[in-house]
């Protein structure tokens, strides 16, 4: 599907605020939607495919449309699976554009979590049977940890590798929301959330937001900047099927499969990888499930420094990631596009950029580790 469309991300806004007030939700939506469309060279005038999700006020891409004045849409996607939404719907447009629907589709996210503005969540069909208990959402990733470290003996000071990686990126990003490099043992020393995670391996609570534009690959030569392309594209679902769940792997050993094989490349040729970093043990298990770890091995993968840019075994999150920088309305998927973007247009601070940064990996991971999750896997490319 995306390698045959060629469709380009032509624009790309990250808001630059982690703490927002005097705002609405819709107004950061409206910021960053400008920003992106002035990064591409482009106006509302131009947008006919429009995506948003549940951090999105009303009646989402209805009420959004409107509210941007976007006037002649012929294609829409309200998609909601948590945080992996925004990459899903990359590759929504990008199918949307083969199919001839649209040319140039804007993709919105935005939140005030920080400042208290959350969303009402819809009562779920488990609920009723969950939330009596009292799960919270650290705590569901805390049993996938414990159980990643049962079967596999990984350690707590291997996932504090992670927040280590993800903190000496976010020193060089001057809009991060926490800058200090942190060390192993103060990731370790920090209180306890839910055991055996610590307070630094939970990722940052803030306001913000941000977008990108997706264009067929006629318009994106027209525009004359470089333009990273969608090469290959995956989604899939995992949930616990009414029975016993594996805890140990999420559904990206399925996303990650179809997009290296739709895009025609391997884990092998990957310069760069955004991956979803909710928790550290979310990017610890996801880089095994894609392959770039054997099971039970990706705490050998993460040490000594193999995700730092820009010569680590594989740079990650090179802004500092959800752990660090910014998960804006409680949802990172936005963000590792982003990143991905700046480092294929050779635009990530100096001190983290990668060199020949040729191929990038987006994941994003929505719901829960814990009891049932989303996986969406992108894989773009250099400008053909």
């Amino acid at each position: 599907m995306s390698r045959r469309t060629g469709a380009r991300i032509v624009g790309a806004y990250e808001h630059p605020d982690r703490v927002i007030t005097g705002k609405s939700v819709e107004q950061v939506h409206a910021e960053v939607a400008l920003g992106a469309l002035a990064d591409a060279g482009l106006g509302l005038e131009d947008v006919d495919g429009y995506c948003c999700s549940g951090d999105a006020p009303g009646l989402g891409p209805i009420s959004m449309a409107q509210y941007l004045g976007l006037s002649r849409l012929t294609f829409v996607d309200s998609l909601e699976i948590g945080g992996s939404s925004p990459v899903a719907q990359l590759g929504h447009a990008a199918a949307a554009i083969a199919a001839g629907k649209c040319r140039v589709v804007l993709i919105t996210l935005a939140g005030l979590p920080r400042s208290g503005a959350f969303r009402p969540i819809w009562a779920a069909p488990e609920a009723p049977f969950e939330t009596v208990y009292g799960p919270t959402t650290p705590a569901m990733y805390a049993l996938a940890a414990r159980r990643h470290m049962h079967e596999y003996g990984t350690t707590a000071e291997q996932l504090a590798e992670i927040k280590v990686a993800a903190s000496l990126h976010a020193q060089h990003n001057p809009n991060a929301f926490l800058r200090r490099p942190v060390t192993v043992e103060e990731v370790l020393e920090s209180p306890w959330v839910s055991e055996p995670l610590h307070r630094l391996d939970c990722c940052v609570v803030t306001d913000g937001g941000g977008a990108i534009v997706v264009a067929a690959p006629e318009v994106a030569k027209d525009l004359g900047r470089r333009s990273p392309v969608l090469l290959g594209h995956g989604e899939a679902l995992k949930h616990g099927s009414d029975g016993r769940l594996d805890l140990t792997y999420t559904a990206a050993v399925r996303s990650g499969p179809t997009a290296f094989e739709e895009a025609g490349v391997t884990v092998a040729d990957v310069d760069y990888a955004s991956i979803y970093d909710s928790f550290t043990i979310t990017v610890l298990i996801t880089l095994e499930d894609l392959g770039f770890a054997e099971r039970g091995k990706g705490g050998w993968f993460v040490a000594d420094g193999g995700l730092l840019a820009p010569h680590g075994r594989l740079p990650v999150n090179t802004d500092g990631g959800g752990l660090c920088n910014n998960h804006p309305a409680s949802r990172g998927g936005m963000t590792k596009i982003i990143e991905a973007v700046r480092q294929l247009r050779g635009e990530a601070h100096p001190a983290v950029q990668v060199p020949n940064c040729e191929i990038a990996l987006v994941h994003g991971t929505g719901g829960s580790l814990g009891s049932r999750m989303a996986s969406v896997t992108a894989i773009l490319g250099v400008e053909e």
